[in-house]
Order: structure tokens, then sequence, then C-alpha cells
């Protein structure tokens, strides 16, 4: 007797791992599973993998991001975007606040921001800015929150914020990339079975293998959550004024039902019972006017434009139509 259950693929094997690049290669899976689950996991670990972000800076001496500080080598819109680029691994959900502070002619980068020891700072040479001036002080207050992907500021400054404080656009998923391949594997005697290889590199917050055990995981609770069906409350029986309460209602728009069903009927009427001249049939048949609900969408100047169709002809619409109680338009 031939066996119908679908064989298991293999675990996650790891072909590379440097730095925050991963590849990992998952065999034996059923054939068209490989797409199925490689294109699952790569959107899981592109949008529901969580990380810190910067959302808001109080730059002293900026009231807004269209400035420039006098003493540095950039504008505001450029020290921002170089703060957006700084990647935090923080232990804990909550909210953290970091400080930069300094001063003199120097060049400021990521390794000068003042953290506590639960926070990290994963890419401390990332640069900020250059101070022209020996007597001016950076002095800058960032805003840390973990989140999931993109978010846009309108949608992190729900409340008004005090003069001062520029929200931005935060980037809070720790993926730089994500990538997969599929490729066909024998097992047994058959070889289009598939193997897949997921290429993953991330920005430090967490490595590659920590990614995909999470997306993994992501996707096993989302499958668990939707295994079975929920009953149906069962409907109660309707009492027996309920049940006359229903039927007056029904019986109240039985005229307007009857109604639209009527002139539904006579809308299907066609040219060819209206007892039109041969001439006149033959007319309305050549613009594709076939019955009498094609024949009232159309105005009575259109009418006069379609070819072998008179004064006469449209007197003698008119009046056919007049037997329904319709008028042309």
């Amino acid at each position: 007797m031939p066996d119908f259950n679908i064989i298991l693929p293999s675990k996650p094997m790891v072909v590379k791992e440097s730095n925050n690049l991963g590849i990992y290669e998952i065999e034996g899976l059923y054939p068209g599973y490989g797409h199925t689950l490689g294109n699952s996991l790569r959107r899981i670990i592109l949008s529901s993998l969580p990380g810190y972000a910067i959302t808001a800076v109080k730059i002293d001496g900026a009231s807004h991001e269209f400035q420039t500080l006098d003493g540095v080598k950039e504008d505001v819109i450029s020290i921002i975007l170089n703060l957006r680029k700084i990647r935090f691994k923080i232990i804990g959900d909550e909210s953290k606040t970091v400080n930069l502070k300094i001063k003199g002619v120097t060049e400021v980068t990521a390794k000068d921001i003042e953290i506590s020891g639960d926070i990290e700072v994963v890419n401390p040479e990332q640069y900020i800015a250059s101070i022209t001036d020996k007597n001016f002080t950076l002095d800058i207050e960032m805003s840390l929150e973990k989140g999931l992907g993109y978010v846009p500021k309108e949608v992190l400054q729900k409340d008004k914020v005090e003069i001062g404080i520029i929200a931005l656009d935060s980037i809070f998923t720790p993926i730089r990339r994500v990538s997969y391949e599929v490729e066909q594997m024998r097992v047994g005697n058959r070889t289009d079975y598939n193997k897949l290889r997921l290429t993953i590199e991330t920005n430090g917050d967490l490595n590659p293998k920590e990614a995909l055990e999470q997306s993994i995981a992501i996707m096993i609770n989302q499958l668990k959550a939707i295994v079975g069906f929920k009953e149906e409350a069962e409907e109660s029986n309707p009492t027996a004024l309920e049940t006359e309460n229903l039927k007056a209602e029904i019986e109240k728009e039985m005229p307007a039902l009857d109604k639209e069903a009527e002139e539904d009927d006579v809308l299907k009427t066609r040219i060819g019972d209206l007892d039109l001249s041969t001439r006149t049939e033959k007319a309305l048949s050549n613009a594709s006017i076939r019955t009498i609900g094609g024949l009232i969408r159309k105005r009575e100047e259109d009418l006069t434009n379609i070819e072998g169709l008179g004064d006469k002809g449209i007197q003698e619409i008119k009046r056919a139509l007049s037997n329904f109680g319709i008028v042309l338009k």
C-alpha cells in the first residue's frame, strides 16, 4: 500500500557564518515546499523581528531640522541622517535615553555617546559630525525605542512635543538583507525534492542564526493560532412574538419587492416584442439595442444619431414605451 505521508525536511544546517552574515540550508523539502517555506521565512525575517532605533532627538541650539549650527561642519539634517545609521543592542524592552556631549575641534562618532551598562552601540565607528570651533559644544539627547519594521515619524509622534524635539522616521528591523534559493535534490528514487538555501545579513543587533530561529518560531506560533475551526454559536429558537414581527416585516416589503421584480421584467423585454416597424427594429438592432433596458439608457438626441432612425421612428419608439409607462430621457 503506498505511503501518502509527506516526509519531513532536515533541520537547518550552517553553511557559512561570518560576522553578521549567515548562510543556512534545509534539505529534503517536499516538491514545491522550497519556495513556500523560503518566501514565508524571508517575509517574516524582514518584517517581524524587533530592534531598537532612535525615534527622536534634541540638539542644543536647533529648534528644527532645517537649521545649521555655527561651529559644526554638517547641517542638522545631515547630523540626523548619520544618527539614524547608529544601531543599538539593549537588554529589555523599555524605552531609553542616551546623550552625546562633546566640546572642541574633533570628529564625533557613535563611540562618543554616553551609555549605561545595559546598552551597547553596535557600530561605534559610525560618523556623526565634525566640530570646527574649539569653543563649541555639541549636545544631543536621543530617545531609543523598540519596534518592528519601518515606522514614519507621523505615527511615532502621536502627541504634541516640546519645541526642540525632532521626531525621526525609524527603521527598527535588525536585518540588512535576506534572500533564498531553491535547488532540486534526490530523496530516494525521486529527484524533484527541494533544498532551500537562506542568506541572512543583520546589522549586528542579533546574529543571523538568531534571526532564523526567531522567524521559525514566529511562523509556528502563527500556524498554531489557526489550527482548528471555531464552533458557531447555536442559534436560539425565535419566540412566537419574534416570528409574528418577522412575518409582518416580510409582508410589508412584499409589494415593493413585487414592483421591483415587475420593473426588472419590463426592462428585459426584447425590442422585437414592441411591434415596431421593420425599419425601426432593424436600426435599433444595428445599434446593438435589443431590450427596453438598453433603449432607455439612451437619450432622445442619442437615438437621432442612429443610422436609419428618423423622427418618425423616434415617435414610434415613444408610443411603444408609453404602453409601459416609460418616457425617454
